[in-house]
């Protein structure tokens, strides 16, 4: 331990803090396990749950609307998701504008992927060029809560390590309250992330995004797009279940389980869990955490 760290911690769950994220449906099938989940996860009581937004601004109105419901049929406190791809800043500002006529008082402020039929990303001609920018332009939008993300081992469009980490200090500077990391299966690598942002002086919190796997070679399709490193180690645990759906899921939890428990005692009280809008798995690592569920009666949280 670090003296950037906080004391070792024993699992109990007092301190303990989650937020999710969904994606928005496209289909009425999709849409009934959205709201399932949301359903079996909100008695844990999270600090909010993010909506996802696609490339380009594909799922602009869906992600509105999951949002818009969110914050009008739950207890829940929704965060939308916001990139800079696909749009003037104009028309991001007015999206900006909608969310807060509706209520949505917390953004998730990212650059976003290359647009459709593009290589490389480039800034929209007219648009927010960069997150930091974006960040800029919502704080001048309203007084919103901004979370922007974070990359433990270095965004794939980064030259190197420090060059990412000034980016982050720049979205920070601009006014970003807290920093969420992509998920990662390495957690020394974000243990040794964290020194350095604090060595960086960077004092607002920085949350581990945990992304339960029971699908390997589509997480490590996803880690290898987004410069996540996958250890020998845990590529082992799935070697010989690719038929083994249920065998996946029991070794999925217990690898998850082992990394949050770990960060736990290195201080870390705060969770972000990619729920890929499946509830079982988040559930069980909330538990495993410390938490417990809210009493529900009559379909409200008690």
């Amino acid at each position: 331990m670090t003296q950037n760290q906080k004391p070792p911690s024993q699992p109990g769950g007092k301190n303990i803090r989650v937020s999710f994220e969904f994606f928005p449906p496209k289909t009425p099938e999709m849409e009934e396990t959205l709201w399932r989940s949301i359903t079996r996860l909100a008695p844990l009581k999270p600090k909010f749950v993010s909506v996802t937004y696609g490339a380009g601004g594909s799922t602009r109105q869906r992600t509105h609307d999951t949002v818009k419901r969110i914050l009008d049929e739950t207890p829940l406190v929704p965060a939308a998701h916001l990139t800079c791809v696909g749009a003037t800043q104009d028309e991001v500002d007015q999206v900006v504008r909608d969310y807060w006529n509706a209520g949505i008082r917390h953004i998730v402020a990212l650059r976003g992927d290359a647009a459709e039929g593009q290589a490389k990303y480039a800034p929209h001609p007219g648009g927010y060029a960069y997150a930091s920018d974006l960040v800029a332009g919502i704080r001048k939008t309203g007084d919103f809560e901004i979370s922007v993300a974070a990359y433990p081992e270095g965004h794939v469009d980064s030259p190197n390590l420090g060059a990412d980490m000034d980016n982050l200090k720049r979205k920070i500077d601009a006014g970003a309250s807290r920093a969420i990391t992509q998920f990662f299966f390495d957690t020394d690598c974000f243990l040794r992330f964290l020194d350095r942002a604090h060595a960086a002086g960077i004092k607002i919190p920085i949350i581990p995004g945990i992304m339960p796997v029971t699908n390997f070679n589509g997480a490590k399709r996803m880690a290898v797009m987004n410069g996540a490193s996958v250890p020998d180690s845990f590529a082992r645990l799935f070697e010989g279940l690719d038929n083994e759906p249920e065998t996946r899921k029991l070794v999925a939890i217990t690898a998850a389980a082992e990394q949050c428990t770990r960060l736990q005692s290195h201080g870390v009280e705060d969770f972000h869990f990619y729920t890929l809008n499946r509830a079982d798995l988040t559930f069980a690592l909330c538990h495993i955490l410390g938490l417990r569920a809210e009493p529900v009666v009559e379909g409200k949280i008690i």
